[in-house]
């Protein structure tokens, strides 16, 4: 696929990864700020952004496949990472793999399956007996709101990566991780944030206070003077 990218800065390499269904200039404030003391490369992913659209229903191993390409036709290697939610998840997966990353700080890092409870269960019978009488109907009104304005190929990429929990791929990891998460997000909740902490050994966990999913928006100097100290602390 064409890369859509932007990179600005000189020396070393800072990859970063966006969230679901969002852009690489969601990190407008982070490629302000670092790219004064690094070469920021922001990619889009297939199907978001810029990006082209997706030829093929997408699982999160995909995007890490697709991303370590990327990075190779870019001549990036072994670079730091900052991502968010859904670019978390990616980035989980392919330092599940080996050290491709130096080090990657997450803010509000999705890929904690929350148990399903009796409700869910049903819900999603009725959607089946539904979908099998009437399937505009109930593609129209089951499901997240994000999950309706998809396109067909992207509701069954959608489906694979929510489903899919990344705690075992988590534990594989050996390279340094922070997590950061904001103290009122309800998307990708500060108790995910502490599972995935517990799951990496080389990690650390900073609470934004105050702040939602998007933290890094809602209080870019908080997270941006996390981060710089994480990048480089000596670990």
């Amino acid at each position: 696929m064409k890369l859509s990218y932007l990179q600005r800065g000189e020396g070393r390499d800072l990859v970063m990864l966006h969230g679901y269904l969002s852009m690489k200039e969601s990190f407008y404030p982070q490629i302000e700020y670092f790219s004064k003391f690094y070469r920021v490369t922001a990619l889009d992913f297939p199907g978001m952004g810029g990006a082209e659209a997706l030829t093929s229903a997408f699982s999160v191993g995909d995007y890490a496949d697709w991303t370590l390409q990327a990075l190779s036709d870019l001549g990036i290697a072994e670079p730091l990472v900052l991502a968010h939610s859904f670019g978390g998840r990616v980035t989980l997966k392919i330092l599940s793999r080996g050290p491709y990353f130096d080090r990657a700080a997450i803010v509000g890092c999705a890929g904690i399956v929350k148990k399903r409870g009796f409700c869910y269960r049903a819900r999603v019978r009725t959607y089946r007996i539904v979908k099998k009488i009437a399937p505009k109907f109930a593609e129209s009104r089951f499901g997240s709101g994000e999950y309706r304005t998809l396109s067909p190929l992207m509701r069954e990429s959608y489906k694979k990566i929510v489903n899919e929990d990344l705690r075992q791929d988590a534990r594989k990891i050996g390279r340094p991780v922070l997590f950061l998460n904001g103290s009122k997000d309800e998307e990708t909740p500060v108790a995910g944030a502490k599972i995935l902490h517990g799951c990496v050994k080389a990690s650390k966990l900073v609470i934004i206070e105050n702040c939602g999913h998007f933290a890094h928006l809602e209080d870019p100097l908080a997270v941006q003077l996390a981060v710089e100290e994480f990048y480089n602390a000596d670990l």
